[in-house]
């Protein structure tokens, strides 16, 4: 485990110093030791439970302080890792600040005390809040590298990023790079090979450094990685420059830090530098590297120790004597401790701001803000081309706009616009968009979910408006890591100083002939539950340009259901309602008025219920039907109303009976209704059979028209 650090100078063959002044030598080592210390007196509090977790950067100062050289912090964006702490310090993070996370304060600035400790973050300095999922945040950092570029030939987007939401926040420079890290086990993520991709495909001005202390917690790199040797790995990815250095040693670190700067200023493509260091103290105070890591490896660490190599160098080359050394770190000490004792006695967070920055505090979609009256012009569109207008309006008004997924450009080859008609993805969604608005706001992503999704959020992390497609909701899984832990709570665990409202397109549902097990799911229920996202499913042409509307122009992330089956039905198509046309989120729509009965539907269900009351009505029946439209959030104070008004609900859904969305609903009504149903109803409401109408998985179909009014009668019959 950890022991307490105090440098002792050794015998080593001092390298020169490259030209490095003695003011820089010094910062250098004063940063280094500082995050030394700082690792130190956390794990002294962890021990003392007066912190909550602690995870050192010992062993990686040299090669992050360096980099701190050539990076500048507020006009760079960054994207550290948990053992950057030296890299922090030198872009102006405070030990202050390092503590106050360590203890969870109120003041914390990277988290306001959400997160753990080393969970950089920081909106001065472009330090862009991270989470602890491992490689997440290597397309995310691509994403705000496409940024870079694009406000480059945009500069309205660039004002109007500025207008926005945080957008104090916003900036953009020229020569500006994006910094991103990793430990060498981060490198075995999917995402770090789908960054590569993109970033060398677009020959990104991106900076990776790869920091590679031989173990991923106790996996060593020969098992991690093919060949022991990331670095070797990637050299054929064209564009890239490698570069592969002893990141102990903090003048070749210097020298090869330095080149990769300035290929990347250039934008002559992204960087890789490959960093050998050192990892003296266990992964963490979870883990005890003793049970996995030989004496001999212990040791053979302790002589790389760059602290230990710094101060080497500046006895010998005069920078500080000895005791000049010893003085330093004393006032580095007192410097801790004073920071120790402030954060110690910090205001922790209230209970009740848990819910604070859940979703923008400035933009609220279910407001009446988004109430309007539609303005109809044009001939009736589906579903589909409604989409396409909708979004064809909303590029018009907003520049920060671009569009991208699989398939969604007319063609990515331009020169072939002159012979073909476009593609415009699989279902013509987006088609003609690309013509109208240029291949740089509208393209075709390579086929990785969680690549879209993770570009997607580092694109409006820095201000742009992203309208991502998944292609098949089916097909949505392999980005669920960068929906539910970082889409979905970018704003939360940052406090409010970080946002990414991307507007998440999915193409979702059954009742396509030939669709399979595959092109056929629904679990709408899966991302409702995900705080910090909306989640919208539109059943008419007109529901689409109302709420894809108020989804772009609100402030918070949002999944855009559209269902498949609904795309080109010609009974929900609508005319154009105009470019300023909204809908809250939140309220439902009443399809039908009725007096007998209520049903709570949504989705392609709508229609089926439709079809259902109108076979009922001619049978004396009056049905009432409620489309809920927005799922999160969703309608209670309609369902409550159409509930007290009947006295008789059923819900109707696509999804899976047990555990699906409607279930939810209906035991809430269970819960908080029950006495305003009929009594005989009531003893098939305590069987929780009323509630929720799905045919049982042996159907092996969706639910159709006559298991609505076969379920309607009946509930009737009680």
């Amino acid at each position: 485990m950890a022991s307490q650090t105090r440098v002792k100078v050794g015998k080593l063959d001092a390298p020169k110093v490259h030209g490095l002044d003695h003011e820089t030598l010094i910062r250098l080592y004063r940063t280094m030791y500082l995050s030394r210390r700082l690792d130190d007196r956390e794990i002294q509090l962890k021990r003392q439970n007066k912190i909550y977790f602690q995870i050192s950067s010992a062993g990686h100062e040299a090669i992050t302080a360096v980099m701190g050289l050539f990076l500048r912090p507020g006009v760079d964006w960054f994207y550290p890792y948990y053992r950057d702490r030296a890299l922090c310090l030198m872009l102006g993070v405070t030990p202050l600040e390092n503590l106050l996370a360590a203890v969870g304060a109120k003041d914390d600035l990277s988290s306001g005390g959400r997160q753990m400790p080393s969970h950089w973050g920081h909106a001065k300095w472009n330090i862009v809040s991270k989470s602890s999922c491992t490689g997440t945040q290597f397309v995310q950092a691509v994403g705000a590298a496409e940024a870079t570029l694009y406000y480059e030939g945009r500069p309205k987007a660039l004002a109007q990023a500025k207008k926005a939401p945080l957008g104090e926040h916003v900036s953009h420079e020229p020569d500006e790079i994006v910094y991103v890290s990793g430990g060498e086990g981060s490198t075995s993520e999917g995402e770090f090979w789908e960054s590569l991709n993109v970033a060398c495909t677009k020959k990104l001005p991106l900076l990776y450094l790869i920091e590679d202390n031989g173990y991923a917690i106790s996996v060593p790199v020969e098992v991690q990685t093919a060949g022991g040797s990331i670095s070797k790995l990637v050299r054929g990815f064209p564009g890239l420059h490698v570069a592969e250095v002893d990141g102990t040693d903090p003048f070749e670190s210097y020298s090869v830090c330095k080149e990769a700067v300035q290929y990347c200023r250039e934008q002559r493509g992204p960087a890789l530098i490959h960093a050998h260091v050192t990892r003296p103290y266990s992964h963490s105070l979870s883990d005890d590297e003793k049970l996995y890591k030989s004496a001999e490896e212990r040791e053979e660490e302790a002589r790389r120790d760059p602290l230990s190599k710094l101060a080497l160098v500046l006895v010998r080359e005069g920078v500080l004597d000895q005791k000049q050394i010893e003085s330093l770190e004393a006032e580095i000490d007192n410097e801790v401790r004073d920071a120790a004792d402030q954060a110690l006695v910090a205001e922790e967070p209230s209970v009740d701001s848990i819910r604070t920055n859940v979703y923008s505090p400035e933009v609220d979609p279910s407001s009446a803000a988004f109430e309007s009256q539609p303005q109809f012009h044009g001939a009736p569109k589906t579903m589909v081309e409604m989409v396409a207008a909708t979004l064809a309006d909303e590029m018009a008004r907003d520049e920060r706009i671009v569009i991208f997924g699989e398939d969604v450009a007319d063609a990515s080859r331009e020169d072939n616009l002159k012979n073909v008609k476009g593609k415009g993805g699989v279902f013509k969604a987006t088609a003609g968009l690309q013509r109208k608005y240029g291949h740089d706001r509208v393209f075709n992503s390579p086929l990785a979910e969680a690549s879209i999704v993770g570009r997607a959020i580092g694109m409006a992390t820095r201000g742009l408006k992203p309208v991502a497609e998944i292609q098949f909701f089916d097909y949505i899984w392999p980005a669920m890591m960068q929906i539910r832990d970082e889409l979905c709570v970018m704003r939360w665990r940052s406090n409010g100083a970080f946002k990414a409202p991307v507007v998440l397109r999915v193409p979702i549902g059954g009742y396509l002939t030939g669709g399979g097990v595959y092109h056929s799911q629904s679990g709408e229920s899966i991302f409702t539950h995900c705080p910090g996202l909306r989640v919208v499913m539109p059943s008419t042409a007109l529901d689409v340009a109302g709420l894809l509307r108020t989804a772009i122009r609100c402030d918070d992330p949002v999944m855009f259901l559209e269902h498949k089956h609904l795309y080109r039905q010609p009974y929900n198509r609508s005319e154009n309602p105009g470019p300023d046309f909204t809908i809250p989120f939140g309220k439902a729509r009443t399809v039908k008025e009725g007096t007998d009965l209520s049903i709570i539907t949504y989705g392609a269900l709508v229609h089926r219920t439709e079809v259902a009351a109108a076979q009922l009505e001619r049978e004396g029946i009056s049905v009432e039907i409620v489309d809920l439209r927005s799922l999160s959030p969703y309608d209670w104070e309609a369902i409550a109303a159409t509930v007290r008004k009947t006295h008789r609900v059923i819900v109707a859904y696509e999804d899976m009976l047990s555990w699906g969305y409607g279930s939810e609903i209906a035991a809430r009504i269970a819960d908080e209704l029950f006495d305003e149903l009929d009594a005989p109803v009531k003893r098939v409401a305590a069987m929780d059979t009323f509630c929720a109408y799905q045919p049982k998985l042996e159907d092996v179909i969706l639910p159709q028209t006559s298991h609505i009014t076969v379920a309607v009668k009946q509930l009737l019959e009680y």
